[in-house]
């Protein structure tokens, strides 16, 4: 997570459950370098942020070019991007990393789903067994190398990853500024609480966002994940993702 006066950025590692990546650094390195250079390509206000994203994963590639790049399972991120303007805020949305907007007239999500409509047997299969048995961490192992071969490909999903052409399948739009009165950044495993396991609505995630800020809101993700640790009631990939909230609102 990033953030300037005008700016948030919310990225999320994709898991390697394990396997090779071709790349000696690392999830963390990467999203740690695109985070970096995201924010220092969008210094410009007239730059779009997918010119501004293309640029910065250009970037973070030329710093490891000793890897194999064209590794199916190169480190990769979700991305979600949120930018104030002269009278308006722009958005960008790679992947199910998802920004909410609160209006006067509601909420309205801006997310990337791809992934989760492709490979649906190998994903049944996971949800078969329960978290962190033998029998989930192989399942898991055989959806993710399936996952990489659709990864940032015309008939799968598109992520942050070493070509600069995913940021052309990004979601990109723009709100006036007058109409928002606030805006969360999360990863899927924040928004989880309301997308998968449906402990909460919009409302009153925002509700807990405004009374106790994103760790209140992530706290709220652990208990209801700690009331299922075996992922009986919510099969899901881990115990507990990985969450990043970047929370912004206006007076």
């Amino acid at each position: 997570m990033a953030s300037t006066p005008a700016l948030a950025v919310v990225l999320d590692g994709l898991s390697t459950a394990g396997l090779d990546t071709g790349c000696r650094h690392g999830v963390p390195w990467y999203v740690a370098h695109l985070g970096s250079q995201l924010v220092a390509a969008l210094a410009d206000p007239e730059r779009s942020l997918s010119t501004g994203l293309a640029d910065a994963l250009e970037r973070v590639a030329a710093k490891h070019p000793e890897c194999d790049l064209g590794n199916p399972g190169t480190p990769s991120a979700t991305v979600a991007v949120l930018r104030q303007r002269e009278g308006s805020f722009d958005h960008l949305v790679l992947a199910d990393s998802p920004i909410v907007l609160e209006s006067r007239r509601g909420f309205s999500v801006i997310t990337d789903l791809r992934v989760k409509e492709i490979l649906p047997e190998l994903k049944a299969e996971v949800d078969r067994y329960e978290t962190n048995t033998a029998e989930h961490k192989e399942a898991l192992r055989r959806l993710v190398l399936a996952q990489r071969e659709t990864r940032n490909t015309a008939t799968g999903y598109w992520v942050a990853a070493s070509g600069p052409e995913a940021a052309e399948h990004a979601l990109t739009g723009s709100a006036p500024a007058e109409d928002l009165r606030a805006a969360a950044l999360l990863s899927d495993g924040a928004a989880c609480l309301v997308t998968d396991y449906s402990m909460a609505t919009w409302s009153e995630a925002f509700r807990t966002l405004r009374a106790g800020g994103p760790r209140e809101l992530i706290d709220a993700v652990r208990k209801v994940e700690a009331s299922d640790p075996h992922g009986q009631r919510w099969p899901r990939y881990k115990s507990g993702d990985d969450a990043s909230v970047a929370f912004c609102e206006w007076g």
